[in-house]
């Protein structure tokens, strides 16, 4: 036996009310989760379009950037890595600099002139007639420069200012002063090349020349 129970008009506005509450109470949560995500989404997406520049802040302008690492840094870096190593090999092993002392080889080159030696320039051939070369003397600050006029073997001399090699005599256009030299022949061993200065109006016991030893011979003047 099923009885039904009736509820009262106060009743029925009580629990009217209550059901609205509730209502409310879960709408008003509900609206406020999505406002939060919608506050989530735009944060996220206004802060995807804020521009590298204001992100990458740097304490150097943009130009003198550019100017001192390039457009990209990290090419930059490895530039300097390889650069640095080669020009201290070429500056130390390969290419030396040489600054001229003294009227010996002028006008070819004249006093207190800046000239490079290239130390590789006798790795496939020996010193030729015409090269001027430098000459150790004391250790690598310390060197000779002189033009190569006889190779080993030869017979050289000079008759007034005439320079003769196995008794021929051979022209010389790069000396450009008059010459009176007399010296006597000398003859040249396997591993000796004579050289001489290109000024030959210096007097002949104040010019530094004669016979040197391959070992000696450093390498060729570039310029």
């Amino acid at each position: 036996m099923v009885r039904s129970v009736r509820e009262s008009p106060v009743e029925s506005r009580r629990n009217f009310t209550l059901a609205c509450r509730n209502a409310a109470s879960i709408s008003g949560i509900a609206i406020l989760h999505l406002r939060a995500g919608l506050s989530q989404h735009n944060f996220s997406h206004a802060k995807d379009q804020i521009p590298m520049a204001e992100t990458n802040k740097s304490f150097l302008p943009h130009w003198l950037q550019i100017v001192l690492i390039g457009r990209r840094p990290r090419n930059t870096v490895l530039r300097i890595a390889v650069l640095v190593p080669v020009v201290f090999l070429t500056a130390r092993y390969l290419i030396w600099p040489l600054r001229v002392q003294g009227p010996s080889m002028a006008p070819t080159y004249r006093e207190n002139g800046i000239n490079f030696l290239n130390r590789l320039a006798y790795v496939f051939h020996e010193p030729r007639r015409g090269d001027i070369v430098a000459i150790r003397l004391a250790g690598r600050s310390v060197m000779l420069m002189k033009r190569v006029i006889g190779l080993p073997g030869e017979t050289v001399e000079f008759i007034d200012g005439q320079l003769y090699v196995d008794g021929q005599q051979l022209p010389e256009p790069y000396v450009q002063f008059p010459c009176r030299w007399n010296r006597p022949p000398r003859k040249l061993g396997p591993n000796e090349y004579f050289v001489v200065g290109d000024n030959r109006s210096m007097p002949l016991v104040d010019h530094e020349h004669g016979a040197a030893e391959r070992e000696r011979i450093l390498g060729k003047v570039l310029l």
